[in-house]
C-alpha cells in the first residue's frame, strides 16, 4: 500500500463509510446535512429558472413571429398638396406595382411568401364602448397562414367568412362586448378630402372571427379587414401600404435585407428584429445576471462543504493517523476526504437536478395556482405581454447547472482534504 493507485476501490469505501457513520461516531455532521440541501436546492432554483427563462423566451419570440411579417419592405413618407386650399402633407409612401413587387421578392431565396397589406389606425365602438384599433388589410388565403390568428386554440367563427367581415382580437372583443355576428363601427380621421379639410370616414363591419395570437397587445389592439375593402376604407384604391415577408429562417432574415431593397427600389427593410431585438437583447443580458447571481448561492451551499470536511477531519483525527502508520501516503488521505466532499456534492447535486427538472415540467400549472389564489396580480398579461409562464427544459442549460456545482463542490473539498493529508500522524495519536 505504499503506492496506491489513484482513486481505489478502497478509497472509496473509507470515503463512503464516514459519511454513512453516525454523529456519535464522528460521522457526518449537520453542516454536511445543511449543505447538501444548500446544494440541491441551489441547484434545483437554477434549473428551474433557466427553463423559465428559455421558455418565457421561446414563447415570446414564438407570439412574434406567428402573427408578425419576419420582414417588412414599405416605401419612405411622400408630400401631397391639396390644389383646394394649396396645403401641404406628408402621407405614408404606396406601393402602386405591388403584384410585381410580390412576385420579385416571392422568387428570391429563402422567401416563403409575401403579402400585400393595408395598414391604418381606426376608432372601434359599439354603443358606448370605444377602442383606439390597428386595422391590417389583407387576403383570406394570407390571413389563413398567420399561425397565431389562424390555428388559435380558443378562435370563434369562421374565418372562411372573413370575406363578409372583419376579425379582431380577443382583447378587443372583450373590452367592446361583441361576438361573431355582432356589428362594430371603425372610424377613421383619415377619410375624404374636400375645401374644408378632412371629413372622417365611418364604416360598420359584422365580426366573422374572433382570435387570440397569444400576446396581450395583438389581441387587444389588432383587427384583420379584406384587402379590398380596407384599399376603399383607406383611401388605398390599387396601392398597398407595405409587403409582409415570411422567411424559411427567421434567424437569419438581416441576410435579406439588401436582396429586398433591391426587390423593391426605393424601399426600406424593418425586421422583428428590428422591432424587438432590444428587448430580446434585455432578455439575454438578464439570464446572464440571473445565472450569476444563482452561481454565487450554489457557492455559498457548497461553502458548507469546507465547515462539514474540517468537522469531520477533527473528529477522524485518530483514524487518519492510524491509516498512516499502515502506509497509506498523503495522497490516499487526500483522495479519501475529497471523495467525502464529492459524494456531498454529487448527491446534492443529483437531487437537485431531479427537482429543477420536476419545478420546470409544472411551473405553468404552479404559476396559475399563485394567480389564482393572488387574485391575478402574480402574473399580469398587459405587463408581461404573453398570458402564461412556460418552461423550457434543454440539455445545455441541466449541463450549464450540473457542471458548476460539481466544479464547485470539487473546488471546496481540496482545502480541508489537504489539511487531513497533511496531519502528522504522531501528533494525531499522541493523546490516544
Amino acid at each position: 500500500m505504499a503506492n496506491p493507485a489513484p482513486f481505489s476501490r478502497y478509497e472509496f469505501m473509507i470515503a463512503w463509510r464516514y459519511l454513512r457513520a453516525r454523529r456519535a461516531e464522528g460521522g457526518v455532521s449537520v453542516m454536511t446535512w445543511i449543505s447538501l440541501i444548500g446544494i440541491a436546492l441551489g441547484v434545483m432554483a437554477l434549473i428551474a429558472t433557466l427553463a423559465v427563462r428559455s421558455g418565457f423566451r421561446a414563447e415570446f419570440v414564438d407570439t412574434i413571429l406567428g402573427a408578425n411579417a419576419h420582414s417588412t419592405v414599405y416605401l419612405p413618407p411622400s408630400s401631397i398638396t391639396n390644389e383646394l386650399t394649396d396645403e401641404v402633407y406628408t402621407v405614408a409612401g404606396t406601393i402602386s406595382d405591388y403584384p410585381a413587387a410580390v412576385d420579385r421578392i416571392e422568387a428570391l431565396p429563402g422567401v416563403l411568401r409575401a403579402d400585400p397589406v393595408v395598414r391604418g389606425q381606426v376608432m372601434a365602438s359599439v354603443t358606448d364602448r370605444s377602442n383606439v384599433a390597428e386595422v391590417y388589410g389583407l387576403s383570406a388565403e394570407d390571413l389563413a397562414a398567420i399561425p397565431r390568428v389562424a390555428n388559435s386554440e380558443t378562435a370563434e367563427g369562421d374565418l372562411a367568412r372573413f370575406d363578409t367581415g372583419i376579425a379582431i382580437g380577443v382583447g378587443m372583443a372583450r373590452e367592446l362586448g361583441v361576438g361573431v355576428g355582432d356589428v362594430v363601427q371603425l372610424i377613421s380621421p383619415q377619410g375624404a378630402q374636400t375645401a374644408f379639410g378632412t371629413t372622417p370616414r365611418i364604416a360598420t363591419y359584422p365580426v366573422a372571427y374572433v382570435f387570440s395570437a397569444g400576446r396581450y397587445d395583438i389581441d387587444r389592439t389588432r383587427i384583420y379587414m379584406p384587402l379590398t375593402e380596407a384599399q376603399s376604407f383607406f383611401n388605398r384604391e390599387g396601392v398597398v401600404d407595405e409587403i409582409q415577408v415570411f422567411v424559411s429562417d427567421p434567424e437569419g432574415v438581416d441576410a435579406l435585407t439588401v436582396p429586398l431593397m433591391e426587390a423593391l427600389p426605393g424601399g426600406i427593410v424593418w425586421t422583428w428584429r428590428d422591432a424587438s431585438g432590444s428587448f430580446l437583447s434585455a432578455l439575454d443580458i438578464e439570464d446572464d445576471v440571473m445565472f450569476v447571481i444563482l452561481s454565487v448561492l450554489v457557492l455559498i451551499a457548497s461553502m458548507n462543504i469546507t465547515s462539514g470536511l474540517i468537522m469531520l477531519v477533527k473528529n477522524k483525527g485518530r483514524d487518519i493517523g492510524i491509516l498512516r502508520t499502515m502506509g497509506l501516503t498523503e495522497g490516499a488521505i487526500l483522495r479519501v476526504f475529497f471523495l467525502c466532499g464529492a459524494f456531498t456534492g454529487v448527491i446534492g447535486t443529483v437531487a437537485g437536478v431531479i427537482l429543477g427538472v420536476l419545478l420546470a415540467l409544472n411551473v405553468d400549472s404552479i404559476m396559475a395556482g399563485i394567480n389564482w389564489i393572488s387574485g391575478g396580480g402574480a402574473w399580469d398579461p398587459s405587463v408581461r405581454g404573453i398570458y402564461r409562464l412556460p418552461a423550457e427544459l434543454r440539455g445545455i442549460d441541466i449541463a450549464k447547472a450540473v457542471g458548476l456545482s460539481l466544479f464547485l463542490s470539487f473546488i471546496v473539498t481540496i482545502f480541508p482534504a489537504r489539511r487531513a493529508a497533511r496531519m502528522n500522524p504522531v501528533e494525531a495519536l499522541r493523546y490516544e
